[in-house]
């Protein structure tokens, strides 16, 4: 009964990761490479010592640091500060909590076109969107090129990125509080514990598996944004580059290997992040 999934997974998962890691060892950089005109050779790891040595690429890696930072913290803070005070039921709560995650339901590029115009690097009397809002209501000062920005433009980006998905964080540490059990919490405070002794030592810790998931959940997809990025800048946009961007105007030049090796940069960096967690799953439940 597996064997057919088995047999899937194989091919199209292991089979292709495979084929790109060979692809990214070979000097498949032209057309005529990649159409066959032309031979392709064996390099080794010259794609990759190569990648690491171009400027252009280590500001992909520090752009991809700054918004992989920003998106997780600013959007694990939102979350969890709405799930922690929604923890009790209040009266239009889930009124709420259905419009906080309804941006969860809207595709990437259709919220990137709404917050491309938000973000508008004009100021002064060419103001629009945020900068606008400031300059009406007298805070001029916040004004600023938002994405435009050479050094920080990837943060701004990391904004929408947080509106979208903190949502989905809140639904799952809300679960987290709903699933500790009220006799926890009695037992705490019989003991004389407080109510922030309660949280601190008694439902805090058991959030601990939802604060892993999120953490994973929310860094990978981070470091595979790509969408968001192209609807808000542009792939030419040195500033708000990253490595996904990378990859995809290296496959449209028909630079395969350079493409593929980029490909692994992302496959292995996401890997540190996974591996340890499905390592630490799996010890638990053997316990």
């Amino acid at each position: 009964m597996i064997l057919p999934s088995i047999l899937l997974i194989g091919i199209f998962v292991y089979g292709l990761l495979g084929v790109n890691f060979w692809t990214s060892m070979t000097d498949n950089h032209t057309a005529a490479q990649a159409s066959g005109r032309e031979p392709v050779a064996f390099v080794g790891l010259t794609n990759y010592i190569e990648l690491l040595l171009t400027e252009d690429f280590r500001h992909s890696l520090a752009n991809l640091v700054l918004f992989t930072a920003t998106f997780l913290v600013g959007a694990m803070a939102m979350g969890f500060l709405w799930a922690w005070l929604l923890e009790r039921p209040l009266k239009g709560g889930r009124l709420f909590q259905t419009i906080y995650l309804f941006p969860m339901a809207v595709s990437f590029v259709a919220s990137g076109v709404v917050w491309r115009w938000l973000l508008n690097s004009n100021q002064g009397e060419n103001a629009s969107g945020l900068n606008r809002l400031f300059q009406m209501i007298g805070l001029d000062f916040l004004q600023n090129p938002w994405w435009n920005n050479i050094t920080f433009g990837i943060v701004a980006i990391a904004l929408p990125a947080i509106w979208q998905l903190s949502g989905y964080v809140m639904a799952l540490f809300l679960a987290g509080f709903r699933g500790v059990p009220d006799e926890l919490r009695e037992a705490a405070r019989m003991d004389g514990a407080s109510e922030w002794q309660v949280y601190r030592m008694v439902i805090f810790p058991q959030l601990t598996p939802v604060l892993m998931s999120a953490i994973v959940i929310i860094a990978h997809m981070s470091l595979k944004s790509f969408d968001l990025i192209m609807s808000i800048s542009s792939a030419a946009a040195y500033q708000t580059k990253v490595p996904a961007v990378d990859m995809f105007l290296f496959k449209s030049g028909f630079d395969y290997a350079n493409s593929a090796a980029v490909g692994a940069f992302l496959l292995i960096i996401i890997a540190f992040l996974i591996v340890p967690y499905l390592v630490q799953q799996h010890r638990s439940r053997t316990r």
